[in-house]
């Protein structure tokens, strides 16, 4: 776990307040937080939060969750691609699809309405063709939320293009971003972050694509339920973001915020996010 970039990821998403609306357009909005103050002369560029896109088990399979990274502004697509690939996640639940010593060739680009990335060391294949397909479109929604697009994503293998990644996923034509819905975790935590420190008074936000716009929510201590709650999206069935506020006395808790359950236990297991934090 890396503190400063944890410590800054929580606060820019959360001075945001809820940077996951929705666009017109339907997709996810994966805008950047504004750039931290101009630095004096010798200290690091400037940094901006990205959203970077991990995977998780869940009850419905695999799926993406987003976090956001604190990286330096000048190459936004090609600094939140290095994220993906070689940068652990924040959160100990999520990890990445792509095999280890995959790296960018060259920046990530930009031509003729594509987006182009240009990999090299593919290395060993993915464990099946469903897997190579969301690793794909886990660099999709990394690149095109860095570069704030929805422009399809043309992928290049050690600058050639080719029709199969690791003969399991097809990349002979630019790869557009798959439905929300059947990619994504329906239920996401973008603050505070995991092992993020906060004060008493906890602001959480999100964005969840739930029933009837209903997301139920627990703190826990242990097997112990301290608080709980309902917060309400946006938008019922579509991706919205969410918001709510809690006051707890100092420790450690667990955040969890989940799916609500109107088939009363008989269909698959609710959807959930969790985050581990200390309130001071």
């Amino acid at each position: 776990m890396r503190p400063p970039r944890l410590v800054v990821a929580a606060l820019v998403v959360l001075l945001a307040g809820g940077v996951a609306a929705c666009t017109g357009s339907g997709h996810a909005d994966d805008r950047g937080i504004p750039t931290t103050s101009t630095a004096p002369t010798g200290v690091p560029p400037q940094t901006r939060a990205l959203p970077v896109y991990y995977a998780a088990d869940t009850s419905a399979g695999t799926r993406l969750y987003r976090e956001f990274h604190a990286v330096p502004v000048d190459d936004p697509g090609t600094t939140a691609l290095r994220e993906m690939l070689g940068a652990p996640a924040i959160d100990p639940d999520y990890r990445t699809l792509w095999p280890t010593g995959v790296t960018p060739r060259g920046p990530v680009t930009r031509d003729g309405g594509e987006i182009v990335v240009d990999l090299t060391g593919i290395g060993r294949a993915p464990a099946s063709k469903a897997v190579a397909a969301l690793a794909l479109q886990q660099l999709v929604y990394t690149v095109q939320g860095a570069l704030q697009s929805t422009d399809p994503v043309r992928v290049l293998v050690d600058g050639q293009r080719a029709d199969q990644l690791w003969g399991l996923a097809d990349i002979s034509a630019p790869v557009a971003r798959a439905e929300q819905t059947s990619v994504r975790s329906l239920v996401q935590i973008d603050a505070p972050a995991d092992g993020a420190t906060v004060g008493r008074e906890v602001i959480v936000t999100g964005e969840a694509a739930v029933f009837e716009a209903t997301l139920p929510w627990q703190v826990r201590q242990g097997d112990n339920v301290v608080r709980e709650g309902f917060a309400t999206t946006a938008e019922g069935q579509k991706f919205s973001p969410y918001r709510f506020t809690v006051t707890l006395e100092p420790g450690d808790y667990v955040l969890v915020v989940t799916e609500d359950d109107p088939s009363g236990g008989a269909g698959r297991a609710p959807l959930t996010d969790t985050k581990q934090i200390s309130v001071r």
